[in-house]
């Protein structure tokens, strides 16, 4: 594993299927926006020859030819996979994007991958969105190592970064957090700046130059000597601290000489179990250069030191009504158990849909069972349905390559499955089953739109639903109450995404409205009214009269009707119409156009006429009742108090309360939880948390999460209710 003789100096230009599930190592890259993620994925494709110098593919286009959104943003926005080749294994490699408003994408590529390489630029550090992901991936027990980018900048420092690394990823244990190299730098430039030139290589104590563009190893220098040998010791340490063999402690420190090939394999093992994470360097190659620095002994972590996917425990598998079924992990003669991890749309191809099978074997052609994935909520139904699949290939930049199957551990990308969405479970049409969801993040950003003309109108509905089935962290609402079409989002990038695949990828135009919460009207006191509808100008007429009182309820009791008629004022077959119509009005307002709710409506008298009266016109009456009841009666207007948690490093609880108070919040409590975070509950009204989701980010530096659920509607303050009296009667 990088320290190993005679390192392969390159290797097979075209990504195959895999032959055996013991030849592919998935592998995620993570870390935030601009730490060279996707560069590191060019240069490693460049170094096993899946590229040509000018980083482009045989067939045309580069390896991040991926999706012209990303170009024009200069920024990673959904997962893309890379499947290189190195010494007789098959690497996938899952780019994914850093902002965090494109967290769906990085769990995709988490659920798709058995080990993660975490990319820190040696000049930005590491943000907190990457600490939370580090941790994610240690709940789980996911093998990661560590890559340090952008030494070329004049203030990086390996050593340091090293440093940061092990405090913020080694917790307990710092020396689980330890280099596998040194860099090696060459002559100081005119700017004094030194340029890392080749690596150290602790363990085997060799040079290796990448000065030339092509991996040189020697010896190294005398004076480099005590350097070596001091950061050599601390890593056997830590290598050996996590050894199953535990005589090897004792044999070290009683001054044994501990071989090369020993120390390699308890490595390699040690990575794989996800107790011990080696930090390396690397950066791309320079001009007319073959290899980037560092990345022979990344190829050669992954292969050597990253687990096969017989070591991926499958995820949990039901059959469709719900009862557990063992899988045994990557059989690639079992039963067909494969997930659909991302969902995208060809122009040309139609809809491709990228797919890890867990257990047994894909092919070309095929009918197989789609199984929803319980998503409803958001907009994505469930699905129960048999497809024929299309081709299998591997994506290559804007390429894909036919492949003949895709057996289990391994990934694909699948044609014409037009039903299929992210999230959703591939398994044979005589064996359906139902693979456990991943955790999704909850959209919370809201973003109205309406379409711009009566022709984008036609083809929104449609442009909406392909939407929602390529990213399940979007939710489309259709709000009964403010007749709004909102999608909620993870941010403004992930909106601006959005809006931008409607125009360009589905020909929809739209237009954002602001976004309306549902507000509610109610009675602040007592008040009478009486309707009255009396038509008779010529033919059969229309008469009911009806008396009612209304009356303030608490909180959550609706529209209670009591009818008190006595005498047969109202005849009884016409009662029911007069509910009806009180019950109609309600649902339109009497005040602001908002649906009234919280009062007892009591019918008290009335007067009907033997030929004119009719079901109609008790009901017109009973509406034309109540309204005139709220024109006498002061009406209180309801705004929507959601109940918020918000889950904050301690460093920033005060600005975050603090905050919350000034959104007319009510703190209910704090509660200490692990990691040095702080949960706060608290009610706030929906009206002020609109952007929350964004404010928050800022205000945290992107640390922070939190939830929202609905709690109940509360009278708003007369300055803001007045304020939407104003603009109901100006849009009137």
């Amino acid at each position: 594993m990088g320290d190993k003789a005679n390192a392969h100096p390159g290797a097979a230009g075209r990504a195959t299927a895999a032959d055996h599930p013991a030849s592919v190592r998935n592998v995620v890259l993570v870390g935030h926006s601009g730490s060279g993620k996707t560069t590191l994925v060019e240069a490693l494709a460049l170094t096993a020859g899946a590229v040509n110098r000018a980083g482009r593919v045989e067939d045309g286009g580069t390896v991040s030819d991926y999706d012209e959104i990303e170009h024009r943003q200069q920024r990673s926005v959904q997962l893309s996979l890379v499947p290189v080749e190195w010494d007789g294994y098959k690497i996938n490699l899952l780019d994914t994007p850093g902002y965090a408003d494109f967290v769906g994408e990085l769990r995709a590529g988490l659920r798709a991958a058995d080990a993660a390489l975490f990319v820190v630029s040696a000049s930005d550090g590491v943000d907190g969105s990457t600490r939370m992901v580090w941790e994610e991936c240690a709940a789980v027990g996911m093998p990661r190592a560590i890559v340090v980018t952008h030494l070329e900048a004049a203030r990086a420092d390996f050593e340091e970064m090293t440093r940061i690394c092990a405090e913020t990823f080694g917790g307990d244990d710092p020396d689980a957090v330890l280099p596998l190299y040194l860099p090696l730098r060459g002559p100081q430039g005119p700017d004094g700046h030194a340029p890392v030139t080749g690596l150290t290589g602790l363990l085997s104590q060799k040079l290796f130059d990448y000065s030339s563009g092509e991996r040189k190893e020697s010896e190294p220098g005398e004076d480099l000597l005590p350097e070596i040998e001091e950061a050599r010791n601390r890593l056997i340490e830590g290598i050996i601290s996590e050894s199953e063999d535990e005589t090897l402690m004792d044999r070290y420190l009683g001054g044994e000489e501990i071989d090369f090939k020993t120390l390699v394999e308890d490595l390699e093992r040690a990575v794989a179990r996800g107790v011990f994470h080696p930090v390396l360097a690397a950066a791309p190659a320079a001009d007319g250069a073959r290899q980037g620095l560092g990345t022979v002994e990344l190829l050669e972590l992954v292969t050597g030191g990253f687990p096969t996917p017989f070591e991926h425990p499958t995820p949990g598998v039901t059959t469709i009504d719900g009862k557990p079924r063992e899988i045994k992990a990557c059989d690639t003669e079992g039963p067909l158990v494969a997930e659909v991890v991302k969902t995208a749309s060809d122009p040309y191809v139609g809809r491709i849909s990228l797919v890890r099978v867990f257990s047994g074997t894909l092919r070309p052609d095929e009918t197989v069972h789609v199984s929803g994935h319980g998503l409803a909520d958001r907009g994505h139904e469930d699905h129960d349905v048999d497809e024929r699949i299309g081709a299998l290939s591997a994506p290559f930049g804007k390429q894909h390559r036919q492949l003949s199957h895709c057996i289990a551990g391994d990934l694909a990308c699948v044609a014409k499955l037009s039903r299929a969405e992210t999230g959703d479970t591939l398994s044979a049409k005589d064996d359906p089953l139902l693979m456990e969801p991943w955790e999704m993040p909850d959209p919370l950003l809201p973003l109205a739109i309406q379409a711009h003309s009566k022709a984008d109108e036609d083809k929104l509905s449609q442009g909406l639903s392909r939407l929602v089935a390529e990213d399940p962290t979007m939710r489309l609402e259709q709000n009964q109450d403010t007749h709004q079409v909102v999608l909620w989002c993870l941010g403004e990038a992930h909106a601006d995404v959005a809006l931008e695949r409607l125009r360009s990828r589905y020909g929809v135009q739209v237009d954002v409205v602001p976004h309306r919460v549902s507000l509610r009207e109610t009675f602040a006191q007592k008040a009478a009214g009486r309707g009255r509808h009396v038509k008779q100008s010529g033919g059969h007429g229309q008469f009911a009269i009806c008396e009612i009182e209304v009356e303030p309820l608490p909180g959550g009791s609706g529209i209670e009707f009591v009818d008190k008629v006595v005498g047969g004022a109202v005849p009884r077959q016409f009662i029911p119409s007069v509910e009806k119509g009180i019950r109609a009005q309600a649902a339109k307002g009497v005040a602001t156009g908002h649906q009234l709710i919280d009062v007892r409506v009591t019918l008290l008298d009335g007067k009907a006429h033997s030929v004119d009266s009719s079901d109609a016109a008790f009901q017109t009456a009973g509406a034309l009742a109540l309204r005139e009841a709220a024109a006498d009666a002061r009406i209180h207007l309801l705004e929507p108090v959601a109940e918020v948690s918000v889950l904050v490093g301690d460093d920033y609880v005060g600005a975050v309360m603090s905050d919350l108070s000034g959104r007319r919040g009510r703190v209910l409590g704090t509660e200490q939880t692990n990691g040095a975070r702080t949960l706060i509950k608290a009610e706030v009204p929906e009206i002020e948390i609109g952007r929350y989701a964004v404010d928050l980010r800022s205000l945290s530096h992107g640390t922070a999460r939190f939830s929202r659920s609905y709690a109940r509607h509360e009278p708003m303050p007369p300055q803001i209710a007045e304020r939407i009296r104003e603009e109901a009667r100006e849009a009137s």
